[in-house]
């Protein structure tokens, strides 16, 4: 098969989707690889890491579109990359459409095969090729999260861990998956007062038994939620339902009550976001202040540490790139369940029901794809 890797376009996006030694693995499976010029240059792999590799490049993206077979990328696809898709190529790459009719309605006009890393799912429950992102942003958003707290930076001036004699700062995390997982690690380790709610009380026990009390864990209902983040310093969006747009779970009103100078970060935003108040920034201006309060909500995070996230992405994808080129999508669909479960869209029809639901759009089930 010939795999195509463009150059991301998204804004400040210098992630990438195969490196130089995933290209090499798959040359070394019998694949031919194009690469657009300049795509692992943001992370230091320049062209002639590539060809080192068994790759070709191609000048541009147009060139990379009209040739592959599959496109393999990272951030979903901008409207100039989906006027490029073809009938019956192969796109694998992050989607999100559940809070994206227009990328969504452009994807089926393409009547390409659209497979997202994001509902690609495995024997477990989990989701393979999210949860590497879902570390990085969880990390990540601890750090972002302290820095805006800074004075300077229209917070409330306070210092995560505190200092003897000085309160820490109160870190709320909604939800605790593999990013308020994270999210809390880092927290915890920079001393910060943390509490995590979900409304597994399965996995409270995990975060119990794995950070003893120095975790607080709460149980999720209305009240737990609007008592703790009324009260909180800083509170991560961390609340993911596979495939499906994030539940809001903060309103307006419960955000202009919460202390003026306290700071949101919302990893779901990617997914609509799980505050009511949550608008989508970008790494060139990442914040916003509503209702007196600081939002992040970058659409990307990991792309932040775009060289640690690309090694942590193809990790986890490769394998799935390799079925589906050694096999062709129809095969490795039909022979793996949790990678048909990564078919979002296939020939104009909406083939995941947590997309079509989200979108009231209608289904077409991801069987009556294979089956042509």
């Amino acid at each position: 098969m010939l795999i195509g890797v463009p150059k991301e376009v998204k804004t400040q996006e210098y992630r990438v989707g195969l490196l130089p030694g995933s290209v090499r693995e798959a040359v070394h499976h019998g694949h031919e690889v194009l690469v657009e010029s300049g795509a692992g240059a943001g992370i230091g792999f320049d062209d002639d890491a590539y060809r080192r590799a068994g790759a070709r490049i191609a000048d541009g993206a147009a060139e990379v579109f009209a040739a592959a077979e599959m496109i393999v990328k990272v951030k979903e696809p901008q409207p100039q990359e989906i006027a490029r898709l073809k009938p019956g190529q192969v796109l694998f790459t992050y989607l999100h459409l559940a809070a994206d009719r227009p990328q969504a309605e452009g994807l089926m006009r393409s009547s390409a095969i659209c497979i997202a890393y994001e509902t690609v799912t495995d024997a477990r429950g989990g989701l393979p090729l999210l949860a590497p992102m879902s570390e990085v942003a969880g990390r990540m958003s601890i750090q972002v999260g302290a820095h805006c707290l800074e004075k300077e930076q229209g917070g409330l001036g306070i210092l995560l861990g505190g200092v003897p004699g000085v309160a820490a700062a109160k870190v709320v995390i909604l939800g605790g998956g593999v990013a308020g997982t994270n999210a809390a690690r880092v927290a915890m380790g920079m001393e910060a007062y943390v509490t995590v709610i979900d409304r597994s009380l399965q996995r409270l026990y995990e975060l119990d038994m794995q950070f003893g009390s120095q975790l607080h864990t709460l149980f999720s209902t209305v009240e737990t939620i609007e008592q703790e983040v009324l009260s909180a310093d800083l509170v991560i969006g961390a609340v993911l339902v596979p495939g499906a747009a994030a539940p809001k779970l903060v309103s307006r009103a419960m955000v202009r009550q919460m202390k003026p100078g306290a700071v949101l970060v919302d990893i779901a935003i990617d997914q609509g976001g799980c505050f009511e108040t949550s608008r989508p920034t970008t790494h060139a201006d990442p914040t916003y202040v509503e209702e007196g309060v600081i939002h992040y909500c970058v659409t990307n995070m990991p792309g932040a540490v775009a060289r640690t996230s690309s090694f942590a992405l193809n990790n986890a994808t490769l394998p799935f790139a390799l079925a589906l080129a050694n096999k062709g999508w129809r095969k490795a669909l039909a022979e793996d369940p949790h990678l048909r479960a990564g078919l979002n869209i296939a020939a104009g029809r909406v083939t995941h029901p947590a997309v079509a639901g989200a979108l009231g759009l209608p289904l077409s089930p991801a069987e009556a794809a294979l089956a042509g």
